[in-house]
């Protein structure tokens, strides 16, 4: 008793050893704090506090994401991965445990009595004899054997419980394969919740885009309606001859320069409407969606304050998705490593077998086997060598890949905290430069009107107010979508509100 204790002792220590190399997350490859430049006073909620519902005001924006969120294809594209590594998981984790199945036969047999007497078959089932003068006579009165003249006609019948090759996991090679499928199946997990970052900033990207075409497109109508009237006038001022012919064409080349940039501003337009519908994943019905608000209205959250660059460590789903890999990539050096040593498996079943079926089940009828098998690699031309050259191998890449992904966030949301400041001191340069250049085209105007100027000037004021006007809105687009980019980078979004 005290030796089948100790054995099931030794057996339960070593069910638990493990060859892999113990995790340890890599020194974090970034500065530990963003630099000082980059993180203006004002921002104190964290990203990832804030659903994108509440990030978001703009109710037409809303509605775009969550469809997007819905009806995207490479979205389920991703959640159908998950369920992939979901399964793959469930498979490689089932062979920790035996497998047990039931069985069952039932054979009917005829042998020529001459193979027996040539001795080719070593006998028959029990209950069966032989006579002579070319016969075969039954002593089982339940009929388990026939006789014919020439033959024996048997009936078996068997049903029995088993376990098929159950491996005893010593050295943690089957552990370890599991442990690899489910970081694998949790690293999934992380790129499908990165790939919804994605698809919010992308579609924010371009929705702001489009406002921005917009914005920039009913400028240009404005615009060009002005100049029209400016070319009759001065189409009047050539025949009543007050004005000269260059000073017509001067206004005409302002009408054709507001026209080439409204035909352009609206293809753009067009293309970047087709690109919402592919991001939404279905057709888009205007009269169905609310209404948009300006850039100046979109409202967006800018109290975001940026952290330590090791709290993206646990709020982007990309670095916990490549660090799930790294997991995945060490436990499989443990099972390589293990297929050094000797495995050793189980077969067994327990069940009946009777000639006779109304006799299968009972005490006469008890059949059992068992048989371990052990399997020792001797020499495998280096083949075992190999596969942990491979896995080790694997692991450096993920190590690599680990800290090249936290050094693209911390890239990532460092510009995002340097543009949310300059692109603010921009803006409102812009904002003055632009109300100097209105003031500058009225006094211009003004001048030409008097006799003072020549219309060369107001050509200038014009096309630079127009210039003027359009940055001003390409920058607070900008802005936004500089905000966008910080709050994905710093792991926002992945709640609605």
């Amino acid at each position: 008793m005290r030796s089948r204790i100790a054995a099931a002792g030794f057996a339960a220590l070593l069910s638990g050893c493990s060859l892999a190399p113990r995790h340890v997350q890599p020194a974090l490859p970034t500065p530990l704090e963003y630099p000082p430049e980059t993180s203006p006073e004002g921002g104190t909620r964290s990203a990832a506090e804030i659903g994108w519902r509440e990030f978001f005001r703009d109710p037409r924006l809303q509605a775009l994401i969550a469809s997007a969120l819905e009806n995207n294809r490479d979205i389920r594209i991703a959640v159908a991965r998950i369920e992939e590594a979901r399964g793959q998981y469930r498979v490689t984790d089932a062979a920790r445990l035996p497998g047990i199945g039931v069985g069952g036969s039932a054979t009917r047999q005829r042998i020529p009595l001459g193979s027996i007497a040539a001795g080719s078959i070593g006998g028959v089932g029990t209950g069966v004899g032989t006579g002579t003068g070319g016969g075969a006579v039954v002593t089982d009165p339940d009929g388990g054997a026939a006789s014919t003249p020439n033959a024996i006609v048997t009936n078996n019948y068997s049903v029995n419980v088993g376990v098929s090759s159950f491996e005893l996991d010593f050295w943690g090679r089957v552990r370890n394969l599991s442990e690899a499928a489910r970081n694998s199946y949790l690293a999934t997990i992380s790129a499908e919740r990165a790939f919804r970052l994605s698809l919010i900033r992308d579609l924010a990207t371009a929705f702001l885009t489009s406002r921005e075409l917009a914005e920039r497109a009913e400028l240009a109508d404005r615009t060009l309606a002005s100049r029209r009237e400016g070319l009759r006038i001065a189409k009047l001022r050539l025949d009543a001859g007050v004005t000269s012919a260059l000073d017509y064409r001067q206004a005409e080349t302002l009408l054709t320069q507001a026209e080439t940039e409204l035909a352009a501003l609206r293809n753009a337009r067009v293309q970047t409407r087709n690109q919402v519908q592919l991001l939404v994943g279905r057709p888009i019905v205007e009269t169905e969606l609310p209404d948009a608000l300006t850039l100046k209205d979109q409202g967006i959250v800018r109290d975001i304050g940026a952290g330590l660059p090791s709290a993206l460590l646990v709020n982007r789903p990309d670095i916990v998705g490549a660090e799930d890999q790294l997991r995945a990539a060490r436990a499989n050096i443990g099972a390589a490593r293990a297929a050094f040593f000797p495995s050793i498996s189980l077969t067994g079943s327990l069940g009946f077998a009777s000639t006779d079926l109304s006799s299968l089940v009972g005490s006469s009828g008890l059949a059992w086997s068992f048989g371990p098998s052990i399997r020792l690699p001797i020499f495998d031309w280096g083949a075992t060598k190999g596969n942990l050259t491979v896995a080790q191998a694997r692991e450096n890449i993920a190590v690599a890949n680990y800290e090249r992904t936290v050094q693209g966030a911390f890239r990532e949301v460092a510009d995002a905290l340097a543009g949310r400041r300059y692109l603010a001191e921009q803006i409102a340069a812009q904002e003055r430069a632009t109300e100097a250049q209105r003031n500058l085209a009225n006094l211009a105007r003004l001048r030409y009107q008097n006799g003072v100027a020549q219309y060369i000037e107001v050509l200038d004021a014009e096309r630079n107010l127009f210039a003027a006007e359009q940055a001003l809105i390409t920058l607070r687009r900008q802005d936004l979508q500089n905000l966008v980019s910080l709050y994905i980078a710093l792991g926002g979004g992945l709640r609605a509100g």
